[in-house]
Parts: structure tokens; C-alpha cells; sequence
């Protein structure tokens, strides 16, 4: 009901992580389970430069989490930035890349359909949070470390005027940590609603 990890039986609410912890963001949903082949393909999109994917994950994302994102009456899509010595490095933040396919669906679909909402009016802001510690993998740390790791790595500008309601996009949801992060300083910073959408989630208990 959170996060939308699969989870073992139909009389389970929350994943593991979500029943013993208290995410800052309202709800998040995930195109696919982080296994072969996605987490192939999400590798060389990121690391080898193919950023053809981006079209194809957004296709479906939107093919299916459409009337999801027009029922949380989205202002904002936000992109989980990168720090700046890893976006020189890898070329791209392929969270960027994805949130601005992820917008043009929209509003192809919603031009093409009259009970879809037109997206007119939703934006892709990159400019107004920023990563500002050079962080470690999380993958590669425990819960706790994950915690301390993120603690001062982003900001927002103080001179966005923020909106009601934003929608994070980003590559790979794992343990929650880094979009709890970017949620508690959105919502310090007058955001109201703060939902999330990735093309890949761990696979949950």
C-alpha cells in the first residue's frame, strides 16, 4: 500500500520496511521487480550509455501508472539528482532523462485520449533540488549507514516557490532511504504531497 513491493500474502499491508518505518513520502509504484532482465537492462542505461531505454521505460510507465499519476493530481515531476562529479562522469542523470520521456507520454496520451488528463500543465523541474554530498552506493551499505549516508545530501533552493504536490522519479527503489530523504526536505520546504515512480523496486518479504 506504500511503497508497492510485492509482498508474500494478500492479507499483508506493508512490506517489511514500510511497517516498522515512517516514510516521509505519501505512496510510490514501480514498473518492475529489480531481477534479470531489468536489472541488465537499468545497468546499461545508466553505466553504458543507453539512453534509447529511457523512451521505452517511460512507455510503460505511463501505460500503466497514467490514471495513477492523474488521480494524485501531480504539479511537479522531480528527478532524483545526481552529484555533479557523477553526472560529469556518467554523462547524463538518468533520472532526468527518464522524467522528461516520462512527461512528453503524458502528453501524447493525454492528447490522443479525452478521459485522461492533459498534462499541460505538469512540469519537469531540474533545478530545484540538488545533491550536494557526493554519497556512496546504498546498495552497498546497512540500514543504519544508509541513514548517515544521505544525512545533508540534498538541498532545495531557497528560491523555488514550491507546489502542492511532486512526484519523484528515479531508476531503482530499494530500501526507501534515499527518496524518505528528498521527501522530508521537499516537505520542510512547503511541498504538501510527495509520491514516487521507478522503473525497478527490490523485491520486498
Amino acid at each position: 500500500m506504500k511503497c508497492g513491493k510485492p509482498i508474500q500474502s494478500d492479507e499483508q499491508e506493508y512490506c517489511y520496511d514500510c511497517s516498522r518505518f515512517e516514510y516521509a513520502f505519501e505512496q510510490g509504484r514501480s514498473l518492475w521487480v529489480h531481477k534479470q532482465p531489468v536489472s541488465g537492462a537499468i545497468y546499461q542505461y545508466k553505466f553504458h550509455n543507453r539512453r534509447c531505454y529511457a523512451a521505452v521505460f517511460a512507455r510503460e510507465i505511463v501505460a500503466k501508472y497514467g490514471g495513477w499519476i492523474e488521480e494524485k493530481r501531480i504539479d511537479a515531476i522531480i528527478p532524483v539528482p545526481l552529484h555533479w562529479r557523477k553526472k560529469r562522469k556518467r554523462g547524463f542523470n538518468q533520472a532526468e532523462l527518464l522524467a522528461e520521456y516520462i512527461l512528453k507520454e503524458l502528453k501524447e496520451q493525454g492528447s490522443s485520449r479525452k478521459d485522461v488528463m492533459s498534462a499541460s500543465d505538469i512540469i519537469v523541474l531540474k533545478k530545484v533540488l540538488f545533491r550536494v554530498k557526493n554519497t556512496k552506493p546504498q546498495k552497498l551499505l546497512d540500514d543504519r549507514d544508509r541513514q548517515l549516508n544521505l544525512q545533508g545530501a540534498f538541498r532545495v533552493s531557497e528560491k523555488w516557490n514550491p507546489v502542492q504536490t511532486v512526484l519523484l522519479v528515479d531508476d531503482i527503489y530499494t530500501t526507501g532511504a534515499t527518496i524518505h530523504r528528498i521527501a522530508k526536505q521537499l516537505k520542510k520546504a512547503g511541498v504538501q504531497k510527495v509520491y514516487f515512480l521507478t522503473i525497478s523496486i527490490g523485491q520486498g518479504l
